[in-house]
């Protein structure tokens, strides 16, 4: 992965266990990364544990604020960026019949239009240096649907029209854009899961076992590297091998 060394990259939803995951894997192959979050604390403990990246607080929810946000981070990063991975997201679950204007939009709003603006600023930087790889991070949900999440469903399968829409518009101008979907990786999220109905998601898992953030950032790594330079607006899933239908 020498393509990858002093690579300029922007990482959004760093604190996480995936985010986390894909933070270290680009540091290990010498990327020059800024991790972004909301949670000052977890961005320091980030700081501190990779001592050679930059951190930015930041809420991507805050959307008139965006195109400053990239322009700041292209300014850390002394350009760029080369690569951007839009992992963030929330989840606001209820039954649709409940479901709130609010807890709709608050997730369609981070988790896809907050994605769009990533997206529409950096690539407009990537045009200038005429390259660009763009990652986003989707879910299983967007594919399968869950009960009580049919905002966050309708969020990540956005991501993935959108994310084959961008990828045929820039094909030419040498800006790889594409998506990675996980299934149930070990997080804090699916920590939360109670036990017994955690037994049925890994039945229902061929691996049998849930996957480790670590299964995400491999492929991540892949994808941002010069070896997936033919593959543009593609879904790969790392689902332990789950059924879609």
């Amino acid at each position: 992965m020498d393509s990858l060394k002093d690579k300029k990259v922007i990482i959004t939803g760093s604190t996480g266990g995936i985010g986390s995951a894909i933070t270290e894997i680009f540091v290990k192959y010498g990327a020059n990364v800024l991790a972004t979050g909301t949670n000052d604390e977890k961005l320091n403990n980030l700081k501190k544990k990779f001592q050679n990246i930059n951190t930015r607080k930041f809420d991507i929810s805050c959307h008139k604020e965006i195109e400053k946000f990239v322009e700041d981070c292209s300014k850390t990063l002394d350009g760029g960026p080369d690569i951007l991975i839009n992992n963030a997201g929330i989840t606001r679950d209820n039954i649709s019949l409940r479901m709130s204007h609010d807890e709709w939009k608050d997730v369609l709003d981070l988790n896809l239009t907050s994605t769009f603006l990533l997206c529409k600023y950096s690539i407009k930087r990537m045009i200038k240096n005429k390259y660009g790889k763009i990652i986003n991070i989707t879910s299983v949900v967007g594919h399968t649907g869950n009960i009580g999440q049919s905002n966050y469903a309708a969020s990540k399968s956005g991501i993935i029209g959108f994310t084959k829409s961008l990828a045929i518009e820039y094909a030419k101008k040498n800006i790889n854009i594409n998506c990675v979907s996980p299934g149930f990786i070990q997080t804090n999220m699916t920590d939360k899961i109670d036990p017994k109905f955690k037994e049925i998601i890994v039945s229902k898992i061929p691996s049998n076992r849930l996957g480790n953030p670590s299964d995400v950032a491999n492929v991540v790594i892949f994808l941002s590297s010069d070896l997936a330079d033919y593959i543009t607006g593609e879904t790969v899933h790392v689902n332990g091998g789950m059924y879609l239908g």
